[in-house]
């Protein structure tokens, strides 16, 4: 009997049929997928074992992405900000926004939510100005608000919105923003003790040790921060870096939704921590993610050193009222007195608030404390903690903030512009030798087949004093310049904030670590804080 068609086609050997995308090599597929922005990434990933695999290798190492929109339109300057973010391969661990007057923070949280997925830590906070790359030009900008009209009048710019947002992936770190929660009657320091017990604990967690590489706070105006970097300053180690922005309105979510609290009459958010600590199950073959920071001071010490004789404390105004005497002198001085010693200092006895119309005049107080956690043991710790001078008459010298005692020593220091851009040429001459120390153990770092260990920049940070910028250098991008000046490809973002934070000695950060002190000063006047993240690749990755 004849064989039917169908017989002879089943006995036909089978040919094995290639999708179009199998036949594609790997280097083609890295270089097209490469390409993609954050969101088709994300889906090709998912493809097969091969575009992950290749798409874990175009992201093997950290990447920051920042861009700043001064659009009119608050929606449109979010769109702006966004869609350059994600323009690129990029899976969001953490993201900051920093906005003007102009935009709202509810609104501004909600829509990077929906953008980067509820999993990711986010704070969003108003500041006084923003630093970084426009999204639409690449331009850099150094943007600052007096009110409705921004600083850059001769641009005519008058950005009523404004946003800067960075989107940070670091492979190896686990990232999460910690808040400190204050319930109405909860005793104060009790509840700072919580708080940097939740670090603690949220590190330990991840990295098997207290100790996180870095964190990034955010206080509100309205809350005292001074006991609350204190604390953080003596139960961290030196090498966990804390910068940020002593006081600012924020909104944050974190990537752990029962840390999410929402305010209330019964319960504040005083502060929030980004949390950077080390990933103790990090994939095999990632390399290691290191904090840099420099400080540019913006201060003079004026004259000599005076100890708190009398002090009185107006709690309502949170302001503290005393007199001192002369080191090595009996007479007690009062308010008017003090300020006299500054102007002779000045070689000026005009009132210095009215000739010197561009400058803030502090007091360095010199605090010998002891500090704990819960019911650890006590430690001594030396700290400088500055207080705006707010006045002085024939009775006291006032001042704003508490926590000045009798016999504590003190000092003027005075805002000036030069001894600013001084520090910020010193602080470029740094991060050149950073740059410089990087070269070298670049070209000696080799392991057994000859491959480079290079560690290299690819993000940082600037918080940067309201009181700086233009008006205060007359010129721009003074603050920016050690940035631009050292690492002009590196993404940046900045702010312009109330009250900068910097752990370190009192007058110099070293990059890398800490230079040893018994004087440790956290929150600086008149300053800029400088934030470099580095990566040093496995040997594997070579």
């Amino acid at each position: 009997m004849e064989e039917s068609e169908k017989e002879r086609k089943a006995k036909r050997p089978r040919r094995e049929t290639t999708s179009p995308a199998a036949l594609i090599n790997d280097d083609v597929l890295h270089c097209i997928l490469s390409r993609l922005s954050a969101f088709p990434f994300a889906s090709a990933a998912c493809v097969s074992k091969t575009w992950n695999r290749v798409c874990n290798r175009i992201l093997s190492r950290p990447k920051l992405a920042s861009a700043i929109s001064l659009n009119p339109s608050p929606l449109a300057a979010l769109r702006e900000v966004v869609d350059k973010v994600l323009s690129q391969p990029i899976r969001p661990h953490f993201a900051i926004a920093n906005i003007g007057p102009g935009m709202k923070l509810k609104q501004t949280l909600k829509f990077i939510v929906d953008r980067l997925g509820s999993n990711t830590p986010i704070v969003v906070s108003s500041v006084s100005g923003v630093i970084g790359r426009d999204a639409v030009t690449d331009e850099f900008k150094e943007i600052k608000w007096r009110g409705d009209l921004s600083d850059d009048d001769d641009e005519g710019v008058y950005a009523h919105s404004g946003i800067v947002l960075t989107v940070g992936y670091v492979p190896g770190i686990k990232v999460d923003a910690i808040p400190l929660c204050k319930p109405k009657k909860a005793p104060r320091p009790e509840m700072i003790d919580k708080f940097v017990m939740d670090i603690r604990n949220y590190t330990a967690s991840v990295s098997g040790c207290t100790s996180p590489i870095g964190i990034i706070m955010f206080g509100v105006g309205d809350f005292d921060q001074k006991p609350v970097i204190e604390k953080l300053d003596h139960a961290m180690p030196m090498k966990t870096i804390i910068v940020g922005d002593e006081r600012c309105p924020f909104l944050y979510k974190s990537g752990n939704n029962s840390r999410n609290i929402i305010g209330s009459l019964r319960c504040s958010i005083d502060a929030v921590a980004l949390v950077f600590a080390n990933d103790r199950d990090k994939a095999h073959g990632i390399g290691d993610i290191r904090f840099h920071v420099a400080l540019s001071d913006g201060v003079l010490a004026i004259g000599q050193s005076y100890k708190a004789a009398s002090v009185r404390v107006n709690d309502s105004e949170g302001s503290t009222w005393l007199t001192a005497r002369r080191e090595r002198q009996k007479d007690v001085l009062d308010g008017q007195q003090l300020l006299d010693d500054v102007n002779a200092e000045l070689e000026n006895h005009v009132q210095i608030f009215e000739e010197l119309d561009q400058s803030e005049l502090y007091i360095g107080v010199t605090k010998r404390r002891n500090y704990s956690v819960g019911s650890e043991k006590a430690r001594l710790k030396t700290s400088l903690v500055f207080h705006e001078v707010i006045r002085g008459d024939e009775e006291y010298l006032y001042v704003d903030d508490v926590g000045i005692r009798s016999g504590d020593t003190f000092q003027f220091y005075l805002a000036d512009s030069r001894a600013a851009k001084t520090s910020c040429n010193n602080v470029s001459m740094a991060f050149g030798n950073l740059k410089l120390d990087w070269e070298t153990k670049n070209c000696s770092c080799r392991d057994v087949d000859n491959a480079i260990n290079k560690e290299e920049p690819f993000g940082g940070f600037i918080f940067s004093c309201c009181g700086r910028g233009k008006p205060f250098f007359d010129h721009r991008n003074v603050d920016s310049s050690p940035f631009l000046e050292n690492f002009p490809d590196m993404p940046l973002a900045g702010t312009f904030c109330s009250g900068e934070i910097a752990r370190g000695h009192s007058s110099s950060i070293r990059l890398g670590s800490q230079e040893k002190s018994s004087v440790h000063c956290c929150l600086h006047v008149y300053s800029t804080v400088y934030l470099v993240m580095s990566y040093t690749p496995a040997l594997e990755e070579y």
